[in-house]
């Protein structure tokens, strides 16, 4: 269990300490956690983070997704249904210390109606060093990322196979944290594999930028992972690990996903 009493990093931000973890030699491996996803979701934070996680994405329900797929759907309708909100779960999180930095992925509406200054504050306090906010364009992020700056938060900005060259070159300087690299056009959910675009696009990325890439989208074990990984810095584990959930697992069982992804990707690309 994490059970640190200090700041969950002495990186003095998420980009820091991503760059500093990806100089090891290792991929980063991201999971996604909706919280409130179920009763003893702190647990499983505690787990995947005890499985190899080295950063943790935690979905803030939201009743009007943009991109999610079926399986982030169904696990927001089960938070919002056992009475999650964005107070309670920044709240709840503001109860334990983890080792690892969080990111908090939610629609912009929840943040502006919170209030920009509220909302980073108690990130901070939850151990939060970034956000991820899908359907805020950045050039209407102006008031967020103000807050956001001044409260030591990184706003992480996506890129999709169809962003042309001019709009990459715009996403990779005003992102912070990592580049959020969309592995194919559509909504989220694991996938058998992993389009080429993913790597094509983590290419473009890396050809312009020393910004951490990692992908997301269709991340669904270990092979899919490595595959990812091949030209990116490293995955982001979402659907295939709230599915376990939502079937039934147990934390453990869930978290021997993230145990058997970490796996694979330290066999093919071995830490220094």
């Amino acid at each position: 269990m994490s059970t640190a009493t200090d700041h969950p990093t002495t990186a003095a931000s998420l980009q820091q300490y991503l760059t500093e973890k990806r100089a090891t030699g290792s991929r980063l491996l991201m999971p996604y956690i909706t919280a409130g996803v179920c009763p003893d979701w702190l647990e499983l934070v505690d787990a995947v983070i005890d499985a190899g996680a080295d950063a943790l994405e935690i979905g803030i329900p939201f009743s009007d997704p943009a991109i999610d797929g079926t399986t982030i759907q169904e696990a927001t309708v089960v938070a919002l249904d056992a009475g999650m909100t964005p107070a309670r779960a920044l709240s709840e999180l503001q109860q334990r210390q983890f080792g690892v930095p969080l990111i908090a992925m939610t629609h912009y509406n929840l943040v502006y109606r919170y209030g920009h200054e509220r909302f980073a504050s108690d990130l901070v306090a939850a151990g939060g060093l970034g956000t991820i906010l899908p359907d805020l364009p950045m050039e209407h992020a102006h008031d967020w990322r103000a807050a956001a700056d001044a409260a030591g938060i990184e706003n992480v900005l996506l890129a999709a196979p169809v962003t042309t060259d001019e709009r990459l070159a715009q996403v990779v300087e005003q992102t912070k944290g990592f580049v959020y690299v969309v592995s194919t056009m559509g909504t989220t959910g694991a996938r058998d594999g992993v389009d080429d675009a993913a790597s094509v696009l983590s290419r473009r990325v890396k050809a312009v930028t020393d910004i951490p890439a990692i992908v997301g989208f269709g991340i669904s074990n270990g092979e899919t992972a490595v595959t990812a990984a091949k030209e990116s810095d490293g995955v982001i584990v979402a659907s295939a690990l709230m599915r376990r959930i939502l079937d039934g697992a147990t934390v453990e069982e869930a978290a021997a996903l993230i145990a058997e992804i970490r796996q694979a990707l330290d066999a093919a690309y071995p830490p220094a």
